[in-house]
Formats: C-alpha cells, sequence, structure tokens
C-alpha cells in the first residue's frame, strides 16, 4: 500500500514522501496515529501542491540568502570598538554576539550569533576573519576590524 507520510518516520522517510509499506503497517499504525494518509488521487494533487510551494520557497530563500552574502563579502570591513590597554591588547575578547550586532547596525542584517564562528581568539587589535554558516552548504568569510574606543 502506497502513503504519503504526514511526520518523520525512523526508518521509513521524512514528511511529505510517498513511501510503500504494508497494508497492515499503514492500515494498523500510521494512519491511526496521524503518521500518515492514504495515496489517493485527491492527495497526490495535494502533496505535488505541497513540493510545488516548498521548492519556491526554497528557491525564495536561496537567492536571499545569496543577497545577504553578496552584502557580507562587499569591502567595507566591519569595525569592532573594544576597550583597550595600553599596549593594544583589548579587556575581554571579541565574542560572535558583538560581531553579530555590528552586521545588524553596520550591514543591516540580523544574523544569529549561533551561525557565526570566530577561527582564532580575538585579544588584540588588528583584522580578523569569521565565518558564518547559512546551512544548506552556503557559507561566508567576513572581514572585522577591531578598532581601541
Amino acid at each position: 500500500m502506497q502513503v504519503i507520510l504526514i511526520k518523520d518516520v525512523d526508518n521509513l522517510g521524512a514528511p511529505d514522501e510517498l513511501v510503500t509499506v504494508k497494508n497492515g503497517y499503514a492500515r494498523n499504525y500510521l494512519i491511526p496515529q496521524k503518521f500518515a494518509v492514504e495515496a489517493s488521487s485527491s492527495n497526490l494533487k495535494q502533496l505535488n501542491e505541497r513540493l510545488k510551494v516548498k521548492s519556491k520557497k526554497a528557491a525564495a530563500m536561496l537567492a536571499e540568502i545569496n543577497k545577504v552574502i553578496e552584502v557580507l563579502q562587499a569591502e567595507p570591513v566591519l569595525k569592532l570598538g573594544a576597550k583597550t590597554g595600553t599596549s593594544g591588547k583589548i579587556f575581554g575578547s571579541v565574542t560572535t554576539l558583538q560581531i553579530a550586532r555590528a552586521i545588524r547596525e553596520q550591514k543591516g542584517y540580523d544574523i544569529d550569533r549561533k551561525h557565526i564562528t570566530i577561527a582564532e581568539e580575538v585579544k588584540e587589535l588588528g583584522t580578523y576573519k569569521a565565518n558564518i554558516d547559512f546551512g544548506n552548504g552556503n557559507a561566508t568569510e567576513v572581514n572585522f576590524e577591531v578598532v581601541g574606543e
């Protein structure tokens, strides 16, 4: 029997997948537990519509991510202010939260700090690089400069 999965089912498939299972498994477990619906012609049409909408959303999201990457890689580097001592060392260190705030203020995009990684520890004034991972293989490298306040 062919069914369309509504929820993620271990060892079977993900939502909106068309799978073939034994009749008893579908009738006694998947359908009553609302994990799947029978693959009738009307349900298949709804599935095709959902898949079209998902692909359009994914394409729009990819276009937006590419636009953000293009803006972030533009020449003016991010400038982060930090309090420094006389030797040029900063008090504390630069965190991903500070980089996320600088991107929001200087570039106009709100990026979650959890997507930002800094390759090396930032303890002195200078220019450094941070990586931003947008998921699905989309990532970029951002240059930022730490300046004294």
